[in-house]
């Protein structure tokens, strides 16, 4: 494997935006892609389609309504265990190994709710735990030559330029300072590199998530970057290129979510 694409995308509902998903892998050909909240059973996860569309090899793991991640790749991809995170069956993260030996973690950090405490909030409370049981989890595993990858829907914009404005959102969950801490003890845990920031930097306005409630969001651009890729240290030189796909917003009923790509040269 000379090059890897890997993008990341919270579709919510694999089943409803089927049609965005065939058209995503059409057009930009990522090698591996991780979804998000695809929010159905096993059983009735459009596998076949998928398969058509030249990504034979699948793992998966959803419930009805709620939540589900999956991974679709072009090359064979060995399922990797996953814990239960918050010993909760909720179905927020699966891993795969590539032929390369290069493992993929796709993870769904939950949203925590609209009001940031935990005092009077259980999601912001399960939304802290699960991050710091993360970090915790990968500080204890030792990173193999080969590398990871660990990509999703985190729920957590940490820089200050990962939102339309940093003043205004900060007592508002997603960037309030205690989830922003939480996310950047979990990246430092294993000295995660922040791929898409690797290219962008810091100072610049970066976003993957729109609200369904701006009618004209484009115009307002009222968005957070929440979906994110990161690699572990000895893969930062591999990296040679990234994509927000910021016009699949646009797309007929997009997820508020758009994805985001990552190309690797090995």
């Amino acid at each position: 494997m000379k090059k890897l694409k890997v993008s990341t995308w919270n579709i919510n509902s694999v089943r409803l935006r089927l049609p965005l998903v065939l058209q995503f892998l059409k057009d930009q050909k990522p090698d591996v892609l991780a979804l998000q909240e695809t929010k159905t059973l096993d059983e009735f996860f459009p596998g076949q389609a998928l398969k058509d569309a030249g990504y034979t090899h699948q793992l998966f793991t959803g419930m009805k309504s709620y939540n589900g991640v999956a991974l679709l790749s072009k090359v064979p991809l060995e399922k990797i265990d996953t814990p239960y995170w918050c010993d909760k069956q909720d179905c927020r993260g699966i891993s795969g190994r590539l032929p390369n030996g290069v493992e993929i973690h796709n993870l769904y950090i939950p949203a925590g709710g609209d009001i940031p405490d935990r005092a009077v909030n259980d999601k912001f409370g399960h939304k802290l735990d699960f991050v710091a049981e993360v970090g915790k989890f990968w500080k204890k595993m030792k990173c193999g030559k080969t590398g990871r990858i660990l990509l999703g829907d985190f729920n957590i914009a940490p820089l200050e330029q990962d939102v339309w404005s940093h003043k205004q959102l900060l007592d508002v969950v997603s960037h309030t300072p205690i989830e922003v801490e939480s996310l950047l003890k979990m990246q430092a845990a294993n000295d995660w590199v922040d791929a898409v920031r690797h290219f962008v930097p810091a100072d610049q306005k970066l976003y993957t998530w729109w609200s369904y409630r701006n009618q004209d969001w484009r115009k307002s651009d009222r968005g957070r970057r929440l979906d994110h890729i990161w690699v572990s240290p000895n893969l930062k030189n591999n990296l040679k290129s990234y994509h927000i796909l910021k016009d699949a917003r646009d797309w007929q009923q997009p997820s508020d979510h758009v994805p985001v790509s990552v190309e690797m040269k090995f």
